[in-house]
């Protein structure tokens, strides 16, 4: 989605909206021939990608400056200084990439900077630049100091990547004009602006491309009293009454993701609207999330059917990852990519050299006892993986 602030771009919004939206079908075309969801794209409630729901629903919720963003205080400390001394020079602020799992607020971001910059801001994705008019279109109505966004920026065609590195490093973009004998050359100068990238796969950018920013920042998961902050101010936001108890209780089970804090939100708000109450209590938020299966520590029906079956069916593991696929019936690159990540970084389940194995942890959270065999296993595994480390 592009969005341009002024009033006088908003029929060029829209036209890069059909860009967009029409190469996002056509990347899950792609993925998918038979026309069908795709398994690793699933949308659950705990899912941190963005649907059009959150699209419509966070669009009053999302921050416009610096002081009102919650979190990443290292990185907010870091921009600050690099705004304030951009703004003293009257020059645009370095290119910005920021990575990181979804749903933490990369976009936003890139909107409080352009606010802070009093700057306008262009924002696409990669998947929408496919051929060089696309970059051409685009860079040709940058204005000094602009932000241009582009998100899932891994996801760019080795030809765009070319466009971006004059224009990036020398604030000039390239034209070949003519054909065999007659081709020429023409540099055309930009005005300095400032890319702002945002990826979930850092590792995926090429070397050239990541050395032409200024700052690469991560973004991390947020703690449980950063997140009740968020919360709180989503939920005045949203004039919803909603008790501290009740806060607490959401934001332990969001994953440290705002946009899933925001998701619980809602749906606890739907629940209370459903049984009659104005009063959002931490029992009423039990209750609905209950109901949607997200519980105590942020598992879902999925997570908790893959440990279940790592545990009742195969004593803990280790099992292959085809083999625990081929169980659960989701294929291997789903589990892999969204049901594993949260369960590894949460300690229930570990990746060794002969499969997954499940934690101490994963039998406590399930109320299953943990024979001295199975602790053995798990301890030799573990301490060989550390070993072939």
């Amino acid at each position: 989605m592009t969005i341009v602030p002024n009033e006088q771009n908003k029929s060029q919004a829209l036209a890069q909206d059909k860009v967009q939206n029409s190469a996002s079908k056509n990347t899950e075309a792609k993925s998918n021939p038979d026309g069908e969801p795709t398994k690793r794209n699933r949308q659950t409630v705990l899912c941190a990608k963005e649907n059009p729901s959150d699209q419509a629903a966070e669009s009053n919720l999302r921050p416009k400056a610096l002081h009102e963003y919650i979190g990443q205080e290292k990185l907010k400390e870091w921009l600050t200084v690099s705004i304030k001394a951009a703004k003293a020079r009257g020059e645009a602020l370095d290119h910005v990439l920021f990575y990181g799992p979804p749903g933490l607020g990369k976009t936003t971001l890139a909107r409080v900077i352009a606010n802070e910059m009093g700057a306008r801001i262009y924002t696409t994705s990669a998947p929408a630049l496919e051929r060089p008019r696309d970059i051409l279109g685009l860079v040709h109505q940058l204005q000094q100091n602009d932000v241009l966004f582009i998100d899932e920026i891994h996801r760019l065609s080795r030809i765009a990547e070319e466009l971006l590195y004059p224009a990036l490093e020398d604030f000039v973009i390239d034209l070949n004009a003519g054909k065999g004998a007659s081709t020429r050359t023409m540099r055309l100068p930009l005005p300095k602006f400032t890319l702002i990238g945002a990826t979930t796969k850092a590792g995926s950018i090429a070397n050239a491309l990541r050395d032409r920013f200024g700052f690469i920042c991560r973004l991390d998961f947020y703690a449980p009293n950063e997140l009740g902050k968020i919360i709180a101010r989503s939920a005045a936001l949203m004039n919803l009454s909603l008790a501290d108890s009740a806060i607490q209780l959401i934001a332990a089970r969001a994953r440290g993701t705002p946009r899933i804090a925001n998701r619980l939100i809602r749906l606890v708000r739907d629940f209370a609207q459903y049984k009659g109450h104005t009063n959002l209590t931490a029992e009423l938020a039990e209750e609905a999330l209950n109901i949607y299966q997200v519980d105590q520590l942020g598992l879902d029906h999925t997570d908790r059917k893959l440990l279940e079956i790592l545990i009742d069916q195969y004593g803990g593991g280790p099992v292959g990852l085809e083999t625990l696929s081929a169980t659960l019936g989701e294929d291997s690159a789903t589990v892999e990519e969204v049901c594993e990540p949260f369960l590894i970084q949460q300690g229930f389940l570990q990746r060794t050299a002969r499969g997954r194995v499940a934690t101490p942890l994963a039998y406590k959270h399930l109320n299953r006892e943990l024979a001295g065999t199975e602790l053995s296993l798990f301890s030799y595994l573990n301490n060989e993986e550390n070993t072939s480390d």
